[in-house]
């Protein structure tokens, strides 16, 4: 049987890991040696057509060709307004050129194995939501990838912590990376992961701290009397494969110095490590606010804390480290590799799900079977109508940070005489007020025409890859109105899946 992968899908990098036959994930390195993969797409034209090339000569053509260029698409991930227009004349959604990103990545796995893949196991960060979930498992089924679970980030790290070290307690993951942040606690033991509590931030990471970066260096560069270079898409793209460059400078020296060639003239910018922790400290004490909640909510203290993971790329910056070994009183852990640990821990989980499909067990700790307890990332509810009949109000059914899969339900009435069908609204959020939530779906039911006040229930399921299920109950007469699926409102329908699966698959990836 062709092996199972794992798949980081990151917003900046990707990275794709299998489980050898010895029990030890190794990262597969890409068909140009690499072992991460840049999560940039440059659509050429030939022949009338497209033809993507993916990864690193992708992403030095930013500066080049802006505006065939598309990166940090998870960005848009369950956004359906999103589009990339290519200058092939194609239009893209954000799920197509995770597509294109996928595809790209199975095809380099297929190489490294010499084997077909068909089964993956893809990771999103904790706090995504349902729509961008779904979004994830639809870029891999386009992609020609039979998705086993989608498995979140700091998850998928902790595995590959604790099969590496045998580990056990509690540990805290700390990730930070291309473009999001997420923070988990879980206690490890006896080959069982229970997930205490995560939150996280989709709009907070490496490609915000450089967006600060380009702002000094754009500043300084005016302060010379140069032009205003944020105006140029092309003079962006420099800056922001310049600011990355020096941030990655600053994680080593205490000073760096920045050329930038423009308006025909040589700009020299020098940044110190200390100006460039004070233009980005808002954006840490954001993940200190969220870490710190964390372990309020799962009422665990830092001396409770066993074990310190940093995940991702951005927290190779000293002042992410400092900050959290400050917050902890006690060193990280340096074992765990920032850009490998959650393809590893992918692998491990796609070797477990492949081995569970067909009946069998793998046992990777010590004969104990591997159990992942996650949770629920945000709360599930159900827009309902207070007691004066006018103001709607957001039910939370399953509350944040419930252990999963999980089912729960609702007791809700009819609010009119006759009433002849039930408007099911689901939203992910913790909010009562509805404009703070969002709705993730909806599905109009038949009624029969019962007086105000009928007892209707509605179930809501979790199941492992955090996407919803609703069953609604005619209490009157104990019948189910039905079990579905919501029609969800951000993602692609059964038609667009399809379209978008055939117009991937005759596309050449380089």
């Amino acid at each position: 049987m062709a092996r199972a992968i794992g798949i980081d899908l990151g917003t900046t990098y990707c990275a794709v890991a299998v489980l050898r036959e010895t029990g030890e994930p190794e990262i597969l390195p890409n068909r140009d040696g690499e072992d991460i993969t840049p999560s940039v797409v440059l659509f050429q034209e030939f022949g009338g057509s497209d033809e993507p090339l993916v990864g690193t000569m992708a992403k030095h053509s930013a500066a080049s060709s802006p505006d065939d260029v598309v990166q940090f698409v998870k960005r848009n991930m369950g956004d359906p307004s999103w589009r990339f227009d290519s200058s092939g004349g194609a239009s893209y959604t954000a799920e197509e050129v995770s597509a294109i990103i996928l595809k790209r990545l199975k095809e380099d796995a297929e190489l490294a194995l010499g084997e077909p893949v068909h089964d993956a196991v893809i990771t999103v960060p904790a706090y995504f939501d349902d729509a961008r979930r779904t979004a994830t498992k639809h870029a891999g089924k386009i992609a020609g990838l039979n998705v086993l679970r989608v498995l979140n980030e700091p998850t998928a790290a902790a595995l590959s912590f604790g099969l590496d070290t045998s580990a056990e307690g509690i540990v805290l993951v700390y990730d930070l990376g291309g473009g999001t942040f997420d923070v988990t606690l879980m206690r490890i033991q006896n080959g069982e992961f229970d997930v205490l509590g995560t939150d996280g931030d989709r709009n907070l990471g490496g490609f915000d701290f450089d967006n600060r970066l380009i702002e000094y260096l754009a500043e300084k560069v005016q302060s010379q009397g140069g032009a205003d270079l944020l105006g140029d898409t092309s003079q962006v793209a420099v800056l922001r494969e310049k600011a990355e460059m020096a941030k990655r400078s600053l994680t080593t020296v205490a000073t760096t110095t920045v050329h930038i060639s423009a308006d025909g003239k040589p700009y020299r910018v020098p940044v110190e490590r200390s100006e460039f922790e004070r233009i980005t400290a808002d954006l840490l004490r954001r993940t200190e606010d969220l870490t710190e909640m964390v372990l309020e909510d799962a009422g665990v203290t830092w001396g409770q804390v066993d074990h310190l993971l940093l995940v991702g790329g951005s927290t190779r910056m000293p002042m992410v480290r400092g900050l959290v070994e400050r917050l902890a009183g006690r060193p990280a852990d340096r074992s765990v590799h920032p850009d490998e640990a959650v393809a590893l821990g992918a692998a491990i989980q796609a070797a477990v799900e492949q081995s569970s499909s067909i009946g069998e067990q793998l046992d990777l700790y010590e004969g104990q079977p591997l159990v992942v307890a996650d949770v629920t990332s945000q709360a599930l509810g159900v827009i309902t109508v207070a007691d004066d009949l006018r103001t709607q109000v957001n039910t939370i059914v399953i509350p944040r940070n419930s252990k999963i899969p999980a089912k729960l339900s609702e007791d809700l009435l009819t609010i009119r005489d006759n009433q002849t069908a039930l408007h099911v609204e689901v939203t992910q959020g913790d909010d009562t007020d509805p404009q703070y939530v969002v709705v993730v779906g909806d599905k109009t039911l038949p009624l029969p025409p019962y007086p105000k006040g009928a007892p209707i229930r509605v179930i809501y399921a979790y199941d492992i890859d955090q996407t919803i299920f609703v069953e609604v109950i005619d209490l009157t007469t104990n019948n189910s109105l039905g079990t579905f699926e919501v029609d969800r409102l951000a993602n692609l329908n059964d038609d667009q899946l399809n379209a978008a699966t055939a117009k991937v698959s005759k596309l050449s990836v380089l």
